[in-house]
């Protein structure tokens, strides 16, 4: 499994069945790590964000989530294999999570989502155990984490708090966690819920994902020029032969 480097973060170049297949090799070994899926946006924020960017880089597996991150890496001639958007990866893991009888915890978003997203995940995998399901909203860490770990172990560990508090979150508290895979998702919970609809399969497969969000929620145009700044930044350390470190 190859690494390449955009701007810093080293992302793994492998297909979202080769990125199933490594998570469940260790979770089958108990092996614990977290995975994250950072989109432009956030490899943008980690050039100003050591710690941020350190945290991305010990992932177990860096997936490249998102068509920014495509074109960088033709831009930069490091082709990857292809985008590995965080929410398919985690509808595939939990699809084979299932057909081994193992475990899964719901962390995040509003009250009331997890539970939905379990329910609705466990009618169309019924082999999957849902440990536990815990919303996103807590005065501190010590207090999540003893509510997840209170479930008894889990196999994963859906960790939705947005980017990068998820981030954080995850790589500070591995060890305490009582869990072997923690895969950082974002929003997913509110998608598996019903509570938001993903993008149609014309805007997923022509890489206009971001297009539709724009559309359903205008109040993303601020955040999504992080978009063209990434990738005229990439272009430049293209130009200079220097990367950000």
């Amino acid at each position: 499994m190859g690494k390449i480097s955009i701007l810093g973060v080293n992302f793994d170049a492998i297909s979202k069945t080769e990125a199933v297949e490594c998570a469940m090799a260790r979770i089958r070994e108990g092996k614990k790590g977290y995975v994250v899926t950072p989109n432009s946006e956030i490899v943008y924020m980690a050039r100003s964000d050591a710690q941020l960017k350190r945290l991305l880089n010990a992932a177990a597996l860096v997936l490249p989530d998102g068509i920014g991150i495509v074109h960088a890496a033709k831009i930069l001639k490091k082709p990857l294999t292809e985008k590995v958007a965080g929410i398919e990866f985690a509808a595939d893991l939990v699809g084979e999570l299932a057909k081994e009888g193992r475990s899964l915890f719901l962390f995040g978003a509003k009250p009331g989502i997890a539970e939905k997203a379990a329910q609705n995940l466990k009618k169309q995998h019924p082999g999957l155990i849902i440990t536990g399901c815990r919303d996103g909203y807590f005065k501190n860490d010590a207090e999540a984490i003893h509510d997840i770990n209170a479930a008894g172990h889990s196999d994963v560990i859906l960790v939705c708090l947005g980017a990068p508090k998820q981030e954080v979150f995850m790589k500070a508290h591995l060890d305490e966690l009582n869990g072997t895979l923690l895969c950082g998702l974002g929003g997913s919970l509110d998608v598996y819920a019903g509570a938001v609809e993903r993008a149609p399969d014309f805007y997923v497969d022509h890489g206009l994902e971001w297009f539709y969000r724009l559309k359903k929620e205008p109040w993303r145009a601020k955040r999504m020029t992080a978009l063209p700044k990434f990738l005229l930044t990439v272009m430049k350390s293209k130009v200079t032969g220097k990367e950000d470190k």
